[in-house]
């Protein structure tokens, strides 16, 4: 079940002995959820592309068969986020095992509906929601050799009926916390579900304290397997014309996966420097969002817009990009940083911009994310509570050289000295055999 439904999970469960009565309840938190979603979709396109996505899927799957002498790896990610963590372990198993196929899963529409056509898989498709008899189809039409959960997503019947087969369970780029209901007096259901896992593959070493306390021992402190995919976008970087000429020989501030929080606050924030420009990469590109968007920065250009004019005919000193997927390059063409989420849910990807060696702004809500505060203990990233900071930030890093190639330096370095997470994993399932046996 995904932790970002806890919120409803706790409320729903707290108190509860969970034996039988825990499965039970669990079912009745499924129909719920189920239902709750079935509503949502008359009106909420995410909610509709959720239940379309998994109609007549079982069909589909047994329609798309593997090869009866290949080793299937069952990968899941619950979102996008995941699935760049689960991505250089896809790719590494595939270049290391060429004959494996791999089958990934989504729960999320965020994450499926952009990555469906990804070529690192085989076969894309969302995971049908969690039942005992869903399990059990799914694993009879799947039955894979390995199955790696990325970071969470802990689904009942998926993780039992995964142990009672006896197929080898990796959870990988994992992190634990103290109020997470594992670690709570009602958390039962939920220490039964890591009693299922062969392997974890946690970020950090009180995560492992945590897993000890509850006697779960098979646990490696490999890190986070972003630092590895970001740092195989950078070397792989390949230079975007249109980008440079806009940015020309000015220093940039590059905002990416931005909300409207974040927006308002970048707009006070800039509109005293004249001599910087800004390219903004918001996290929705829906027509409302870039409407609004446009609607804050009047005399912003759209990148689609940007791409078939002259750079001479563009005068505009902000950018606003409508599109998907450009986000991991553009940082490189930043002299300053900042990640959106902050001032809502927590924020998007650090890391992203961290790697090309970039001062990384963002807002109050890090302190779950254990890239950012790392950031910040090392000084690379820098936390901003208000516009009038933000301001006070881009100021100071472009009156002083000195400390703006010094925060550069930390982001680029904090990066460098945590990749290696991917190649713990792949050493681990290449000396138990898990796809050679």
């Amino acid at each position: 079940m995904p932790l970002h439904l806890l919120s409803y999970s706790k409320r729903v469960w707290s108190g509860v002995n969970f034996t039988g009565l825990g499965v039970f309840l669990y079912n009745i938190f499924l129909l719920l959820y189920r239902a709750g979603v079935g509503i949502a979709s008359l009106w909420n396109v995410k909610a509709k592309l959720w239940v379309n996505g998994r109609k007549g899927i079982f069909n589909r799957l047994t329609s798309e068969p593997g090869t009866p002498d290949s080793k299937l790896i069952w990968f899941h990610c619950s979102s996008l986020g995941e699935f760049e963590q689960g991505r250089p372990v896809i790719e590494k198993l595939k270049s290391q095992f060429p004959t494996s196929k791999v089958l990934l899963t989504f729960f999320s529409p965020s994450g499926f509906e952009i990555r469906k056509d990804y070529k690192g898989a085989d076969w894309v498709f969302y995971l049908p929601l969690d039942s005992k008899a869903n399990a059990r189809n799914f694993f009879d039409i799947v039955a894979p050799t390995l199955v790696v959960f990325v970071k969470y997503d802990y689904w009942y019947y998926y993780l039992t009926e995964c142990k009672k087969r006896n197929i080898p369970l990796l959870m990988v780029s994992a992190i634990f916390r103290e109020n997470q209901p594992f670690f709570k007096w009602y958390g039962g259901l939920y220490k039964k579900m890591l009693k299922c896992f062969t392997h974890f593959f946690v970020q950090d070493n009180y995560s492992k304290q945590l897993l000890g306390s509850l006697q779960v021992n098979n646990v490696t402190v490999a890190g986070d397997t972003r630092f590895d995919r970001v740092s195989e976008i950078a070397e792989n970087f390949k230079s975007i014309k249109e980008i440079e000429e806009f940015c020309g020989g000015s220093p940039v501030f590059i905002a990416g996966s931005t909300w409207p929080a974040d927006e308002k606050i970048i707009r006070d924030a800039i509109t005293d420097l004249p001599v910087l420009k800004l390219i903004i990469a918001p996290h929705e590109i829906h027509k409302e969002h870039i409407d609004q968007l446009r609607s804050i920065f009047p005399d912003a250009v759209l990148h689609s817009q940007l791409i078939a004019l002259s750079s001479q005919l563009i005068t505009s000193n902000c950018l606003i990009i409508d599109n998907i997927g450009m986000l991991s390059r553009l940082y490189q063409y930043a002299t300053i940083a900042y990640v959106g989420g902050g001032f809502n849910k927590g924020i998007h990807n650090t890391l992203e911009a961290a790697v090309y060696g970039k001062p990384v702004l963002f807002g109050p809500n890090y302190k779950k994310f254990k890239e950012a505060t790392g950031l910040i203990e090392t000084g690379g990233g820098i936390c901003v509570n208000s516009s009038a900071e933000l301001s006070s930030q881009l100021k100071r890093f472009l009156n002083n050289k000195s400390e703006l190639e010094a925060s550069s330096k930390n982001s680029f370095d904090f990066v460098k000295e945590n990749k290696g997470a991917t190649e713990k994993i792949i050493n681990y399932i290449a000396e138990n055999r898990l796809l050679t046996s």
